[in-house]
């Protein structure tokens, strides 16, 4: 092989608590795995504030530092954690050919691919000057911060509704900014949603700005597309519900994806399409985005990639000739 190639029994491609905790298992079933943390090392937590929802944690903890804290352990136990994102890959024979940088090549018996989610935002300078300080975009996440306040939720969608019916339970009011005069979710969303008090629905709106005293949000300011009318409501919650697109595209075309970019697995697993590629974390679940459920199918991820491994050396002693003596 040449100097710019090499061969792992187990690549895990992309951090976040998905690709940690699949490193975690992987090192300590010895299959010496080698994990790329993408261009964001540590994932979506890195730029998460206070975590307080993710067990043994009982005082919570900032997200960077729980994400240095899954490294440590990866690291401990013999992960070797590179800084590299993966250029293109090959999945039609095996091993598995992963190109890193556009310059290293490796060669692996097993992919695990936990390259997350990420959030659609609405592009505003205000938004990402108050990310973490009043803005976001998991209100499962962060809403608890908010109890008894007021707060702003943006989005029409079925999750723009389901996390405006989350909020209204912990907090004052939430007004609901929609830029059309009607919702794009369900009608059963929509029903929950106009029948809860506390949730008012703010149609023909769209937000200009994101205000806050410089250390936190204040209030955002919108304005009426129809009267072209701008106010600023009084909030000191911002939440963004627009969707969140998965980090999968280098794999379209590859392996089997639904029409928004997640990947497929099959039901119960980690496994996808192609034997001995499996994913893990956001990159395939669009129902709970959550750190602690990354984490759950990190570890169903190792245990399979360990088993496959384990499945394939037993088939190959089997086919052996016997020895003679």
């Amino acid at each position: 092989m040449s100097q710019d190639t090499e061969h792992v029994k187990c690549l895990i491609i992309g951090s976040g608590p998905a690709g940690y905790t699949a490193a975690i298992y992987a090192a300590r079933a010895d299959l010496k795995p080698v994990l790329y943390t993408g261009m964001i090392a540590g994932g979506q937590l890195t730029q998460t504030t206070d975590v307080e929802n993710f067990p043994g944690y009982p005082q919570g903890i900032m997200g960077p530092e729980m994400m240095e804290d899954f490294r440590k352990q990866a690291e401990r136990f013999g992960t070797e954690i590179r800084f590299g994102y993966v250029s293109s890959v090959d999945f039609t024979s095996t091993p598995h050919k992963v190109v890193v940088d556009e310059t290293v090549t490796i060669l692996a018996d097993t992919v695990i691919i936990s390259t997350g989610a990420s959030a659609k935002w609405l592009g505003l300078e205000s938004e990402q000057k108050y990310n973490g300080f009043g803005v976001s975009a998991c209100a499962v996440c962060d809403g608890f911060f908010f109890k008894g306040h007021d707060v702003a939720l943006v989005g029409a969608g079925d999750t723009a509704a389901e996390e405006a019916t989350y909020l209204a339970k912990l907090c004052r009011k939430v007004y609901m900014l929609v830029r059309r005069d009607e919702f794009r979710a369900s009608k059963a969303m929509v029903s929950r949603v106009l029948a809860t008090p506390n949730i008012e629905v703010v149609y023909n709106t769209e937000t200009k700005e994101i205000v806050g005293d410089g250390q936190s949000v204040t209030g955002v300011r919108v304005l009426n597309n129809k009267t072209n009318e701008e106010k600023v409501i009084d909030v000191t919650g911002f939440f963004v519900a627009i969707g969140h697109h998965p980090n999968t595209d280098i794999f379209k075309g590859i392996i089997d994806m639904d029409e928004t970019g997640y990947i497929k697995t099959k039901p119960g697993t980690t496994q996808t399409n192609i034997e001995g590629v499996f994913c893990c974390g956001d990159a395939q679940d669009s129902v709970y985005r959550q750190a602690v459920t990354a984490a759950g199918t990190g570890c169903m991820a190792a245990l399979e990639a360990e088993r496959y491994l384990a499945d394939k050396e037993y088939a190959v002693e089997a086919e052996a000739p016997a020895k003679s003596f």
